[in-house]
């Protein structure tokens, strides 16, 4: 299984427009972070995490095939902002699209369009499916695992698939969720930055402490906005079992 990094950045992406701070001046690639999604791929299945307004940008450098799921975190627009451009895809049949109620509810306002009685000619064909928490998924021969986590006071969606877990704009995670996280080898989690404490966002020392109780053999931080510092001189700061991703990055599973 393969697992293809997007964008690693957050809401506002990096560089932040009209910023000149040290991260934002930064001539590494790595510093360019898009706003977050994922891709999850084996020879038989392609699986999305969320659309967000980057989504357009992000595809084009990747091999144009049938999207099997899109799952969607929540509802927040760096994170859905991009369903419009689920349209190409639509050529190799409707796509389906997971989401929590709340998320799936909220869709139905945002892009009323894609699922009008009449849709708008040309709206993406989407078929849109409410996901519970702890009730699998069945795509192909990946099972996904959905798991709950607060956001502040809004619950979203992360996700368990085999050996990964993948986890975004978290702010704290109850204990009934952690047995799903068991055996979890690599960990996909958000990290804003350092300080100030973030009311809704994991800090980076939230993060660690999270990645050591899971005890993953692997820790790649996204969600990471501009504050955080640059790229090398994080990673130089975290341990080696602990690092920032970045935009395009391949991990093998």
């Amino acid at each position: 299984m393969k697992l293809t990094f997007l964008g690693t950045g957050t809401s506002v992406g990096v560089p932040a427009i009209g910023c000149t701070c040290h991260t934002c001046t930064s001539p590494d690639p790595h510093d360019k972070r898009l706003r977050c999604s994922a891709l999850i791929e084996t020879e038989r299945t392609r699986i999305l995490i969320d659309t967000g307004p980057d989504f357009r940008q992000q595809m084009l450098t990747q091999p144009f095939q049938k999207i099997d799921a899109v799952l969607l975190t929540h509802i927040h627009y760096d994170h859905v902002g991009g369903i419009d451009d689920l349209r190409p895809f639509c050529q190799f049949g409707e796509v389906n699209v997971y989401a929590n109620e709340i998320t799936c509810r909220a869709l139905m306002q945002t892009v009323p369009y894609c699922f009008a009685e009449h849709r708008y000619p040309g709206a993406p064909a989407i078929l849109l499916h409410t996901l519970k928490p702890h009730e699998p998924l069945q795509v192909n021969e990946l099972e996904v695992m959905p798991i709950c986590v607060m956001h502040d006071k809004l619950p979203i969606l992360g996700f368990r698939i085999g050996k990964l877990a993948y986890i975004t704009d978290m702010k704290t995670i109850g204990e009934e969720e952690m047995p799903y996280l068991d055996g979890v080898e690599v960990l996909v989690v958000n990290a804003l930055r350092y300080q100030p404490v973030h009311h809704s966002h994991q800090s980076v020392d939230d993060a660690i402490a999270f990645a050591r109780r899971v005890g993953a053999r692997q820790t790649w931080l996204i969600h990471s906005c501009h504050d955080i510092g640059r790229h090398a001189e994080v990673n130089e700061k975290l341990p080696p079992q602990i690092q920032l991703a970045y935009d395009g990055q391949v991990v093998e599973i």
